[in-house]
């Protein structure tokens, strides 16, 4: 019995591994580090509500307010290096 795959899939159909919210317009992305990770990259939202990383496929939501949108992780781990006194 052969699978029946579609002719087209919407990019809405499939969802993204994992979101993330953010605040600011600028994240970095290295895939979650360790073996499965990949090289670190910078990422820019721009005006857009969102930006996928091209490595992971991980989505980033502007976060709005306070809160962040439901279904979006509120916690994540920033992997790019800080020096001494950026904090």
């Amino acid at each position: 019995m052969t699978a029946r795959v579609p002719a087209t899939v919407s990019p809405e159909a499939l969802p993204p591994p994992e979101q993330f919210a953010v605040t600011g317009h600028r994240v970095a992305c290295d895939g979650g580090g360790g073996a499965l990770g990949h090289p670190l990259v910078w990422l820019e939202l721009g005006e857009r509500p969102f930006v996928d990383c091209g490595y992971c496929d991980r989505r980033f939501v502007r976060q709005e307010g306070k809160k962040a949108p439901k279904g979006v992780n509120a916690h994540y781990d920033d992997p790019s290096p800080r020096h001494l006194g950026d904090h």
